[in-house]
């Protein structure tokens, strides 16, 4: 009986410095943990953060006033109103989200023909009041301004899967 439990305790003891030593290798290696508010981790090129509105290099607004991301909503965030230019084009007067009833689904952007309608690459909007987040035409087209470089980057990096 003696033999079998010096074979426990050894096998025991065997398992213990297993353990001990694959908890050593973690201990010395490099973190994974990133200091978040001064590092950022990497995102995805199709990553669906913060709305926005994208111009066209000369400055002029994409958005041509077709209303299907507003169809294609299934929160129905989108309220597009247009009206027609001078020269029988129809841009938007009004283009707004309700960015409380957004489920980031993407079908907007899915559905814009022109890639007028984005949802680009920032993730840390975090508000103080609801009504900051009924953003509008002004602050959508702002956001595409902002983040022009970045969205048109993910967009040429995804495109070969497209």
């Amino acid at each position: 009986m003696t033999r079998i439990k010096q074979f426990i305790k050894a096998a025991l003891f065997l398992e213990f410095i297993k353990a001990f030593m694959l908890a050593m290798k973690y201990f010395f290696a490099k973190k994974p943990t990133i200091n978040y508010p001064f590092e950022k981790g990497p995102l995805s090129p199709r990553f669906r953060g913060e709305h926005a509105l994208r111009r066209y290099p000369g400055g002029e607004e994409r958005c041509i006033a077709c209303k299907l991301c507003e169809a294609i909503c299934p929160a129905q965030a989108i309220i597009i109103e247009a009206e027609p230019r001078e020269d029988g084009s129809r841009r938007t007067t009004r283009y707004d989200i309700d960015m409380t009833k957004c489920i980031y689904c993407g079908l907007c952007q899915e559905a814009c023909p022109v890639d007028a309608i984005v949802e680009g690459p920032n993730f840390e909007y975090a508000t103080e009041s609801r009504e900051e987040l009924f953003y509008d035409k002004d602050r959508l087209l702002a956001n595409g301004d902002r983040w022009e470089s970045a969205i048109a980057m993910n967009w040429k990096r995804d495109a070969p899967f497209r």
